[in-house]
C-alpha cells in the first residue's frame, strides 16, 4: 500500500520529522486561498504515486496566489506515467543549502532492513548508485536492534551526511516500525541556509498484511493502489508497479526478483514485478501482457520462465495464445529453460511474431530487453 506524498509527510510530522507547511486540494480556486495562507509564494506538486513528477511538469513554483491558481489548474488532470492527477499539494518553498537522500527498505533475501543514504539527494538515486556507487552508503539494520542513536551516526558518517541528520534517521526508523512500513524514503532531506534539517518529499510503502492496523487510510482501493496494480489485482495477478521501462513476467517470486536485479545490472530499470506463479495459461499470459502493455513507460517486455510443474511448451503455448488476444506493440524477449524448454522454443519459432525474440540465458535475455528498451 503506497501512500501519497502528503500522507507520508503527515506520518513524518507525527514522528517529529520537520516538513515545510503544506496543504492539499483538488480545486484551483482553493489553491489560490491556500497560497495566500502559506505566504503567497508556493511550490505546487502533483499528488500521484509515481516518480518523475518534476520532469513531467508536475512540480512547479508559483510566485503568488494568482499564479498558484493557474499552476494548479494546469497540473490537475495531467497524466503522469499513467496516473491522472486529482490533487495537488501546495508547500512553502525552502532556501536550500544541501540536499541528501535517506531511506530504509526491507531486504527480504537478508531477512532484515537496509539503510540507504547519500549526500547527493534530489536526483534519481538509481542513477547516482549506477554512476557513482561510492556516493551511496548501505548499512544493514538488524530488526531486533533497530536504529539507535549510535547506528544513526554510523549511517550519517558512512554517507557523509551532517551529524544533525542522525535524529531524523532515528525518527524515520520509528515511522517504519510503528506504521508497518516496508519502505520509508526522504528525497530530498535538506539542510537550509539557517541550518535546519527538513524533509521536502516523502515516500512510504505500508505492508499490505497490516491493513487491519492501518484503517486510517481508508478502504478505497484507488487510494491504496497504483491504477495498474488495481487492474492486475482484479485479474488475480501478483503485480507491483515500479518506475522503469522493461516489463517483467516470470514464474516464482525468487526468479522474478533475480530478473529485476539482472535487468538493472544491464543498465535498464524494471517497470514492474509480475509473478505468474506455477501456472502460465493463455489467459494468465494475456492478462499479464495486457497489464504491462498498459503502462506507457514500458518500452520492452521480458518473459523469464523456468519450467517445472508447468512445462515450457505449455508456457510457450500460453504466449502464442496471448498474442492472439493482446496486440503486442512493444518488443518481447522470451527466455525458457527447464522442463520441455526445447519444445517451447520451437513453438515460439513456429509462431514467428516479428516483435518476439528468444534468448537462451537470463543474462542474455535481460541484456537484449535492456537494449530494446533503449532503442525503442
Amino acid at each position: 500500500m503506497d501512500l501519497y506524498e502528503h500522507q507520508a509527510r503527515e506520518l513524518f510530522e507525527e514522528h517529529g520529522i520537520v516538513v515545510p507547511r503544506a496543504e492539499v486540494t483538488d480545486s484551483p480556486k482553493e489553491a489560490r486561498e491556500i497560497a495566500r495562507r502559506l505566504g503567497g509564494r508556493v511550490v505546487v506538486k502533483a499528488q500521484v504515486k509515481t516518480g518523475g513528477r518534476g520532469r513531467a511538469g508536475g512540480v512547479k513554483l508559483a510566485a503568488d496566489p494568482a499564479a498558484a491558481e493557474l499552476t494548479a489548474r494546469q497540473i490537475l488532470g495531467m497524466d503522469i506515467r499513467g496516473h491522472t492527477v486529482s490533487k495537488v499539494m501546495l508547500a512553502q518553498p525552502v532556501d536550500i543549502e544541501s540536499e541528501f537522500y535517506v531511506s530504509y527498505v526491507l531486504d527480504r533475501a537478508a531477512g532484515g532492513f537496509l539503510a540507504i543514504a547519500s549526500a547527493e539527494g534530489g536526483t534519481e538515486i538509481e542513477e547516482v548508485a549506477a554512476t557513482r556507487p561510492q556516493a551511496v552508503a548501505r548499512v544493514r539494520i538488524d530488526p531486533a536492534v533497530g536504529v539507535t542513536s549510535a547506528t544513526a551516526q554510523e549511517i550519517a558518517g558512512a554517507a557523509g551526511l551532517p551529524p544533525q541528520t542522525a535524529d531524523v534517521l532515528v525518527r524515520l526508523w520509528q515511522v517504519l516500525v510503528r506504521e508497518d512500513a516496508l519502505l520509508v524514503e526522504v528525497n530530498p532531506l535538506v539542510r537550509t541556509r539557517e541550518g535546519r534539517i527538513l524533509a521536502l518529499d516523502g515516500k512510504v510503502t505500508l505492508d499490505d498484511n497490516a491493513r487491519f492496523r492501518q484503517a486510517r487510510w481508508g478502504d478505497d482501493a484507488a487510494e491504496r493502489h497504483d491504477p495498474l496494480e488495481a487492474a492486475a489485482a482484479a485479474k488475480g495477478l501478483n503485480y507491483v508497479k515500479l518506475d522503469g521501462e522493461v516489463g517483467i513476467i516470470g514464474n516464482g517470486a525468487g526468479l522474478v526478483m533475480s530478473t529485476l536485479d539482472v535487468v538493472a545490472g544491464c543498465g535498464a530499470r524494471p517497470a514492474n514485478f509480475l509473478d505468474i506463479g506455477g501456472g502460465a495459461s493463455a489467459q494468465v499470459m494475456a492478462d499479464g501482457l495486457s497489464v504491462i502493455l498498459s503502462d506507457p513507460a514500458v518500452r520492452s517486455v521480458l518473459v523469464n520462465v523456468f519450467g517445472g510443474i508447468t512445462a515450457c511448451d505449455a508456457v510457450a503455448d500460453g504466449i502464442v495464445r496471448a498474442l492472439e488476444a493482446v496486440r503486442l506493440t512493444r518488443p518481447l524477449v522470451v527466455r525458457l529453460d527447464g522442463n520441455n524448454a526445447a519444445r517451447g522454443r520451437a513453438i515460439l519459432d513456429g509462431r514467428a511474431h516479428p516483435l518476439v525474440e528468444q534468448a537462451t540465458t537470463m543474462d542474455g535475455a535481460a541484456r537484449r530487453a535492456a537494449e530494446l528498451a533503449h532503442t525503442a
